[in-house]
């Protein structure tokens, strides 16, 4: 089908009862272009203020229902063939109408779905279409609402290939060549049997063509008929994260249709010996949980912004994102595919037992079905997803009936794609969590106040006790069934259970689904040392939205004698993530790419010193309250700590040029030494030791003199389509070039010519500023301005900010 983008000509709102605006309530369209976030505009307010606000989890935006509408022109030649609309995520219930009828709708808010529109059409005229999209109290994390990915038009004859209808599967490989097997879904919507010609052909990298086949296939009329064709790619480029080669297939219905999809050439193993295996070679997951959200865009989904993310987490270290909690955007396995980075992607959050007011618990007994079959659909030609995840901390994982939930889950799977492994990040402590409960005499859900934490409060609080539930009896005895029905067991929080499970079920292959990342050093030893232990996901590798607090940096104090999981409002992100929302690698990054044995140099990092001395409360999921700075203005003469990280030896520390001592360093130290000093501005300097011998060094210095305001795109030229998009680092600097992270101040944004200021902001975590704003404060300084082209031609930004000279910065959008 010819396949054209739907994401211009609409207009939106905050949905009007229709009796309130006849009564003259007003409530005006305004124009926009998808993909669109409509909660991210929306004024957060304090628990108390407005009614339908989402709280902490949604980060204190609003809830609410948002209409869109656009009015397209039908030409008559579309009369008398078939006309679909597809979106690739809208949330979330949302319903479609065309000219007035409806059409369709979606519950899940992750789900790519296609709308038959043909039969609503007026063809020769023009037509509108309505979306009508809701959020409030439906989930742990910012969500966001609206059209926030990709729509299309999709226009075909009736007998076409059908959307998502050409499958590709490479079950053979050897050095020599590869068979390729395309299996291809025609449909016929006409009233008589159809012969057509099917035309196959494989294209490299370089687009040469490497295979071809032709044949005839008889389709009768009302049905469907799977085209099956063995291909063979001599001498094949396999894919790999280190060598992620792509091909092409064409398949053409000669003189009806034509469609192209792109795969990778590569092979899949799996046992507890060896592990998971790619084209026969052990690979260890180096994994990051990531939420949907684009951080400074809300929920937007562009292209660039899904590349960006993934470009940035394998800089980092990751070689594998575990798409949390649900589906993948279509966008990000694209640029998975090309960069080589693995993926797990994940279906749900809930099942049956709902862990929101409003959750999808509500649709899925209906709806779970048609929901993998697009996740599947969507995700089957990647060669980058090498696991499905059948749900995240679900309840009832400790009961039969959700074992028998998660057989039918995952069988499900299998029946529509046997190629990949099937998973389920499953928490013991929570799938025994009423188990627990009736032990202590209570459940720890009685309260309030448990209520409102939450369920990974509940985790928290329980600190180590949560590895000794999670490897006790009673949830070897309870999950036992739910991780056989599996071919993965992913674990949450379990690590005990790693090497106790290589005794009790010798044939279990186990996944570090999600893990505290103040533990990856531990955690990653023993990925290291059990083969069956295929990998480690941390929570999380890009900070996100909402959740706000569960990471940030807490000390006791006489009113707060114990760390809470709720940060007040303004508070805006969870604080957790490797990366911060703008991209920024934080100190937790660097830590974890010397236990992966990816970096060799130490990484010197500086304890706030405005808490020197105070007793950390932090949950296990905060980092040490560090900043890789040694600008302290104010500070002079006081005592502060510095950590340094390092895999060597022994490391040493120089303070302008001066010893502070050497310190043991490297795995049996945690990767980590401790100095104490008083500050003044100048130079550290880290210098790390093994067997005598210097094998890295890291300096730091103090920003001094005037502060510059400096500007940077990513990319000085990009497209006008596919969801591009420039990327503007902002940042305050001394006249050499250090960055200065104590001179924050406002940075006011001017953008002309062919291009919008699509988002702005920091990575403050509290805060009541506003993404949509031309100014916003620098936080550590540091911002991040993202540029929209809206045709061809010059962008131009002017960045001025107090008592510094402006700077300006030009991108060219080309076609």
């Amino acid at each position: 089908m010819i396949r054209t983008s739907f994401n211009d000509g609409w207009q939106t709102r905050t949905k009007v009862n229709p009796f309130a605006e006849l009564a003259g309530t007003q409530a005006p369209f305004r124009p926009v272009t998808l993909p669109h976030d409509a909660m991210i505009e929306r004024e957060r307010t304090a628990p108390g203020g407005e009614a339908t606000t989402e709280g902490g989890a949604g980060a204190y935006f609003p809830g609410g229902v948002y209409e869109y509408r656009k009015t397209f022109a039908v030409p008559e030649e579309y009369r008398g063939k078939r006309v679909l609309v597809e979106f690739e995520g809208v949330y979330r219930d949302a319903t479609v109408h065309i000219n007035g009828n409806y059409a369709g709708q979606r519950p899940f808010g992750y789900s790519h779905f296609f709308i038959d529109a043909d039969r609503f059409l007026r063809f020769g005229e023009d037509n509108e279409i309505k979306v009508e999209a809701r959020a409030h109290r439906d989930s742990r994390w910012y969500t966001g609402a609206g059209i926030y990915r990709d729509t299309w038009l999709l226009v075909g004859e009736v007998v076409r290939i059908a959307p998502d209808g050409v499958r590709v599967t490479t079950p053979d490989i050897d050095g020599g060549r590869a068979v390729v097997e395309v299996a291809t879904r025609v449909e016929n919507d006409s009233i008589a049997i159809r012969t057509v010609d099917v035309v196959t052909e494989i294209r490299d990298a370089d687009g040469s063509t490497v295979a071809s086949d032709a044949s005839k296939a008889t389709v009768l009329p009302g049905e469907a008929a799977t085209v099956r064709q063995r291909l063979y790619v001599r001498d094949p480029l396999l894919w790999s994260p280190d060598a992620p080669t792509l091909y092409a297939a064409t398949v053409t219905l000669k003189d009806l249709d034509a469609e192209t999809v792109t795969f990778g050439i590569r092979s899949l193993r799996l046992d507890p010996e060896y592990g998971l295996r790619i084209n026969g070679r052990t690979v260890k997951l180096r994994g990051a949980c990531v939420h949907h959200d684009n951080g400074v865009l809300g929920a937007a989904t562009f292209a660039r912004a899904e590349e960006r993310r993934v470009q940035l987490l394998k800089a980092a270290g990751f070689n594998a994102i575990r798409m949390s909690h649900n589906p993948m955007s279509k966008a990000m396995l694209d640029a998975c595919d090309r960069l080589g980075m693995l993926v797990v992607d994940e279906a749900f959050d809930v099942w049956t037992s709902g862990k929101s007011e409003f959750d999808y618990s509500l649709s899925f007994p209906e709806w779970w079905e048609r929901d993998i079959e697009a996740m599947v659909a969507k995700d089957y030609n990647h060669p980058s997803v090498v696991l499905y995840s059948i749900g995240n901390e679900i309840p009832e994982t400790g009961t039969p009936f959700g074992a028998a939930w998660g057989r039918r889950l995952a069988e499900k799977v299998r029946s529509l794609d046997p190629t990949r492994y099937v998973t389920n990040a499953v928490n013991g402590m929570l799938a025994v969590l009423s188990e627990l409960g009736r032990l202590r005499g209570q459940s720890p859900q009685s309260t309030d106040e448990d209520t409102d934490k939450g369920i990974n409060t509940l985790m928290a609080d329980a600190g180590d006790m949560m590895n000794a539930i999670s490897a006790s009896g009673l949830v070897t005895e309870k999950t036992a069934e739910s991780f056989a029905v599996l071919d993965v067991a992913g674990m949450n929080y379990a690590e005990a259970r790693y090497a106790l499970d290589r005794d009790l079920y010798p044939n279990r292959i186990i996944l570090g689904t999600e893990t505290f990342p103040t533990r990856i050093d531990g955690n990653w030893r023993l990925v290291e040392q059990h083969g069956h232990v295929i990998g480690d996901f941390t929570w999380t590798g890009w900070d996100y939205l909402g959740e706000v607090g569960i990471g940030r940096p807490q000390y006791l104090t006489p009113s707060a004698p114990r760390p809470s999981y709720t940060a007040p409002y303004p508070y805006l992100v969870a604080g957790c993530g490797d990366l911060d929302i703008t991209g920024h690698r934080r100190p937790a990054s660097y830590y974890r790419e010397i236990v992966f044995g990816l970096r060799h140099e130490p990484y010197i990092v500086v304890r706030r010193p405005e808490h020197h001395g105070r007793t950390w409360a932090g949950t296990p999921w905060a980092w040490s309250d560090t900043v890789a700075t040694w600008t302290w203005p104010g500070f002079e003469g006081e005592p502060v700590t510095i950590e340094v990280y390092g895999d060597a030896d022994e490391v040493e520390l120089l303070v302008n040029g001066r010893s502070s001592g050497r310190r043991l360093v490297g795995r049996d130290h945690r990767f980590r030494a401790e100095f104490e000093t008083e500050y003044e501005a100048g130079e550290l300097l880290a210098i790390a030791y093994r067997d005598g011998i210097e094998t890295g060094r890291h300096v730091v210095r103090s920003a001094t003199g005037p502060v510059r305001l400096c500007a940077e795109t990513d990319r000085p030229v990009i497209k006008t389509d596919g969801g591009d998009l420039a990327y503007v680092s902002l940042t305050l600097t001394d006249p050499d070039g250090t960055l200065h992270t104590a001179a924050d101040r406002p940075v006011r944004l001017e953008v002309s010519g062919t291009g919008v200021l699509l988002g702005f902001g920091s990575a403050d975590p509290s805060t009541e500023e506003r993404f949509d704003a031309t100014e916003r404060r620098t936080y550590e300084g540091r911002a991040l301005a993202v540029l929209r082209p809206t045709g061809p031609g010059e962008i131009h930004l002017l960045a001025t900010a107090a008592d510094c000279d402006p700077v300006e910065v030009l991108v060219v959008a080309e076609r």
